[in-house]
């Protein structure tokens, strides 16, 4: 069932997290539980994530310093407030996508690679973001721009994007993707946060793999195999939770 052309390219923003994840994988980086569901994550600036965050950063001898992320609020209005209230300003590691940063970083100190260009498109673990994006879409990267977190972002169709998430929960147990999948739905609050719809799905729809991006994307896959993927064509999230529970 299709509305629209699921097949135009679209940029799915962070819900292409779960691919840039296994990427981060296969580069050898052995994460797995809460760390592989936050490197996976638009996390939502509560303490719990930025905790963990940090943890992972200083496991490889590294410091939110290190994060090339730009400085944001976290992403949650609730956190956001008391995150203002106490004094605060804008920092890296607050921004939603710090833990799949600090995950990139620590695949580059694994392997010896540059942490200071770990976002040119050209670097080695984002050519392999880039394989691993087509490889699960089962169709090539129409085009590469820059995410709002400034790493290279792959543009895929939609029918694409709902590909790649029946592939993650349909991959052999061990594997890379199925790794992420399982991660994610085992921790679904390092996902997203304790108020936010991808937590709540994986939380009550068993076996449920679900991740949002930008700009009114969302992408969900079910246990057997069954997947959807959308995005609200002017970018505005309104529509996003209506359309994400009628399908």
């Amino acid at each position: 069932r299709a509305i629209g052309d699921p097949a135009a390219p679209v940029f799915p923003r962070s819900s292409n997290k779960p691919m840039q994840a296994a990427a981060i994988l296969r580069a050898g980086l052995d994460l797995s539980g809460e760390r592989l569901a936050l490197a996976a994550a638009s996390h939502s600036g509560e303490p719990f994530h930025l905790d963990l965050v940090r943890k992972m950063l200083a496991e490889h001898g590294l410091t939110t310093a290190d994060l090339q992320a730009p400085p944001d609020l976290p992403l949650d209005p609730v956190e956001a407030e008391t995150y203002l209230a106490g004094g605060n300003v804008r920092e890296r590691i607050t921004m939603n996508c710090s833990g799949k940063h600090a995950a990139m970083l620590a695949v580059c100190v694994r392997n010896g690679w540059d942490t200071a260009t770990y976002l040119d498109p050209a670097h080695p673990l984002q050519r392999l973001v880039g394989q691993v994006v087509a490889e699960a879409a089962g169709e090539p990267v129409a085009a590469v721009g820059t995410d709002g977190c400034g790493a290279p972002l792959m543009a895929i169709g939609l029918t694409g994007l709902a590909r790649a998430f029946r592939s993650f929960v349909l991959a052999e147990p061990g594997s890379a993707e199925r790794r992420v999948a399982d991660a994610m739905r085992a921790h679904p609050e390092y996902v997203a946060g304790t108020r936010r719809p991808d937590t709540w799905l994986m939380s009550e729809v068993p076996g449920a793999l679900s991740k949002m991006g930008a700009e009114a994307v969302q992408a969900v896959a079910l246990a057997d195999g069954r997947a959807l993927a959308f995005k609200i064509d002017d970018g505005a999230t309104r529509a996003l939770g209506p359309v994400l529970a009628r399908a």
